[in-house]
């Protein structure tokens, strides 16, 4: 994957999600779930991200264990695992933005859209340049959370919030919520911080991981609010959710 080639290879790694897409359709799903189209949709969606999250956040991990490098030398430490895991990762977030856009979800996830914008171009840039190679491997690490997260909200379709399994994963999410995805965040902006003088477009890449750490806390306290301290049962009907809140009751 060289750098004159990063448009093809990213748009070849989107379209294999897109293929895992049609190929996870096949697997059984929750009758609650095939009843909703939203719902229906999301499962969907969810589950082409767990694929991801489990590939790509075990390939970070794995990376980072063989060459320890990659955790201080941020800047410029790469090789050609790294590189086409950066590749791969930005076909799978092209691939889901097509995807909330093309289905008509994308003004109830713009959020999501934003976040996947940020990720895209400064993936991109790493790819291009060969520089941050390492940084966005290290940013990576949040997908270790995000298979609690997709697994939460994938028991939330399946209306399973009171199963053992939704009970156990909370707190596991909680735990992987602050060591990789907040703890990721925070150390990435410490080295920014810290290296800004001379780091290369530093400024762009200080002002996209504030952006991110302000959705990272929000997303957190709802996350809290919701799991550990709900307010109320507003939300939940004899079904689960009432229609014309399920959205709202899903994205927490």
């Amino acid at each position: 994957c060289l750098p004159l080639l990063v448009p093809a290879t990213v748009l070849v790694c989107s379209l294999l999600f897109r293929v895992a897409h049609q190929l996870l359709q096949r697997l059984p799903v929750p009758t609650v779930v095939r009843q909703d189209a939203f719902r229906s949709w999301k499962w969907k969606n969810l589950s082409v991200s767990m694929v991801h999250s489990v590939l790509t956040g075990t390939w970070a991990l794995t990376c980072a264990v063989i060459w320890p490098e990659t955790l201080s030398n941020i800047h410029k430490f790469h090789n050609t695992l790294s590189y086409l895991l950066i590749c791969v990762s930005t076909g799978y977030f092209v691939h889901d933005a097509g995807d909330i856009i093309l289905t008509g979800h994308g003004r109830g996830s713009w959020e999501f859209l934003l976040h996947h914008a940020m990720v895209i171009w400064c993936f991109l840039y790493a790819l291009y340049t060969q520089l941050y190679i390492a940084g966005a491997l290290i940013a990576l690490f949040v997908e270790v959370n995000s298979v609690t997260l997709h697994l939460r909200l994938m028991l939330k379709l399946a209306n399973a919030q009171s199963s053992s399994i939704y009970h156990i994963n909370k707190i596991v999410n909680l735990f992987t919520y602050v060591m990789f995805r907040l703890g990721t965040q925070f150390y990435l902006t410490w080295y920014i911080v810290h290296n800004y003088s001379w780091l290369d477009h530093g400024g762009y890449f200080l002002i996209t991981m504030m952006m991110m750490n302000i959705m990272m806390v929000i997303y957190f306290y709802r996350l809290l609010r919701t799991d550990f301290f709900p307010r109320s049962k507003r939300y939940t009907g004899q079904n689960g959710t009432h229609n014309n809140n399920s959205k709202k009751f899903l994205s927490d």
